[in-house]
């Protein structure tokens, strides 16, 4: 059965830093695309970061970019995301996200991140 646990988020201080985890089990993350989306309250979920299946490319959405950093450990089978320099525009709730091709597509159940001084 496949899970992602999302952790790591919480309140920070505008231009502080959080890093995201998302631990995946019934599958293995290298062999999946897998990313990261969030949602702001009263917005539709937006997409953050991707790293592809073993190439591992990356993209980010460009407000993201220069300041987030997505990557995986595949020997935790977890995939992060580093925020840095964050702002109060990034507050939401950040879902983990697991792709396999054109087959089903999986989440987490979130971990919110509040923005705020």
């Amino acid at each position: 059965q496949v899970q992602l646990v999302e952790s790591g988020g919480g309140s920070v201080q505008p231009g502080g830093s959080l890093r995201l985890s998302c631990a995946a089990s019934g599958f293995t993350v290298s062999t999946y695309a897998m990313s990261w989306y969030r949602q702001a309250p009263g917005r539709e979920r937006e997409f953050v970061a991707r790293i592809s299946r073993p190439g591992g490319w990356i993209n980010y959405a460009d407000p993201m970019k220069g300041r987030f950093i997505i990557f995986r450990d595949n020997a935790k089978n977890t995939v992060y995301l580093q925020m840095n320099s964050l702002k109060p525009e990034d507050t939401g709730v950040y879902y983990c996200n697991a792709q396999y091709g054109s087959g089903p597509s999986y989440w987490g159940q979130g971990t919110q991140v509040t923005v705020s001084s």
